[in-house]
């Protein structure tokens, strides 16, 4: 049975995608699809305060992004030089909060230690930022996308736990996206199911995918990788058959089995 990806292949460099892999171990024959495309901005911005660790509380990350945001600085040379001799330690008294797992092997990459990634997502990091953060400390830096979700700012504001926020990329739909899914859709025929990762994902795909499945789509099973993506399928009137369980491969792979398997 074939699944279907809206979402970005994983860097080559490190191996094979995750999400082919375990669905594949469950004989689910997945192809990725690149949904979103993304603009950095406010570089300079964001290591400037990244080089005033003394002025916050620790670091909150709640996509990759923002960390690849952080890599394309540490490029310039004399940055990344300020990075590994003294800012990495000092950004690494305090702590740094991330949602999920590529996000924390992303922080891993630059050097820092994350906390709080079995959260699975932003509400349950809010939850554990708060039990955690003391009231009126000094802000936590929080590097985003101009799309993010004002659940974790909003419950931080309502303890009374400083925050400020950086957006440093902006979302845009993918300039092929169009042009992959109906090739996909003419070459392979209408998948079992369809995985979505993201809000914007589901905005930018999901009349597209009613339109090529046409009578089918009604037995295609719908997936989200997270319940922000649920909701915002269910908002858009499709019906979900499965949300995975936290945003891992293995969840994910684990719920599409039960939900293709289950009549």
């Amino acid at each position: 049975m074939k699944v279907l990806l809206l979402k970005d292949p994983k860097d080559k460099d490190s191996g094979p995608d995750p999400y082919i892999k375990e669905l594949g171990s469950y004989n689910l024959e997945a192809t990725l699809i690149p949904v979103l495309s993304f603009e950095f901005t406010s570089l300079d911005s964001l290591f400037d305060k990244l080089s005033h660790p003394e002025c916050y509380g620790g670091l909150v990350f709640t996509s990759p992004r923002a960390l690849e945001a952080i890599k394309i600085c540490l490029k310039e040379k004399s940055k990344k030089e300020a990075w590994s001799k003294s800012l990495k330690q000092m950004w690494n008294i305090k702590p740094t909060y991330v949602v999920g797992k590529a996000t924390a092997s992303l922080v891993e990459e630059i050097g820092l230690i994350p906390q709080g990634e079995k959260a699975g997502n932003a509400e349950k990091l809010a939850e554990y930022i708060c039990s955690r953060e003391k009231p009126n400390s000094s802000a936590l830096l929080f590097p985003c996308g101009a799309l993010k979700r004002e659940v974790l700012p909003t419950v931080l504001r309502e303890k009374g736990i400083p925050l400020e926020s950086l957006t440093v990329y902006q979302t845009a739909q993918h300039p092929d996206l169009q042009e992959s899914l109906s090739s996909y859709f003419s070459q392979q025929g209408v998948p079992a199911s369809i995985v979505f990762f993201s809000p914007s994902g589901v905005k930018f795909c999901l009349q597209l995918i009613q339109k090529l499945s046409g009578d089918l789509i009604s037995q295609v099973k719908l997936a989200a990788i997270g319940p922000s993506t649920a909701e915002a399928l269910l908002c858009a009137g499709a019906a979900v058959s499965c949300t995975a369980g936290s945003p891992t491969a293995q969840d994910l792979a684990a719920a599409i089995h039960t939900a293709l398997h289950t009549h």
